[in-house]
């Protein structure tokens, strides 16, 4: 990864990602915002059910893009984050200072949450 999309990836915070629909298998395309954490790379929402975290768990392999300080199209896999306790320390990381107790245990127990791993 060359450095102006580690920059990029430091400092942007909205991309596109498109995903493969799970049932009709064309593209779906959504605007989404990411979160660095621990040197990795996390998307996640509001709790309730996405269909863009169904189409990843159906098909891993998406397509993340750069858009704010670079355009650039990255090759990823989704890795969904679904044990309690490592929800809970990213989560935690990443809201850190902006939740309150209630909220923080609604997001470990319903938002949807990958880990992105660059290919």
């Amino acid at each position: 990864m060359d450095a102006a999309i580690r920059q990029a990836l430091a400092s942007d915070l909205t991309i596109d990602i498109t995903t493969t629909g799970r049932r009709s298998g064309q593209p779906r395309r959504l605007e989404i915002w990411f979160h660095e954490f621990e040197g990795r790379w996390y998307i996640t929402g509001s709790p309730g059910t996405r269909d863009w975290l169904a189409n990843m768990l159906a098909n891993p392999q998406f397509t993340f893009h750069l858009k704010e300080s670079l355009q650039a199209d990255l090759a990823a896999r989704a890795i969904p984050v679904r044990d309690e306790a490592e929800r809970r320390r990213v989560l935690g990381g990443i809201f850190a200072g902006k939740d309150t107790p209630e909220k923080r245990e609604s997001r470990v127990a319903g938002s949807p949450l990958v880990e992105v791993v660059f290919e």
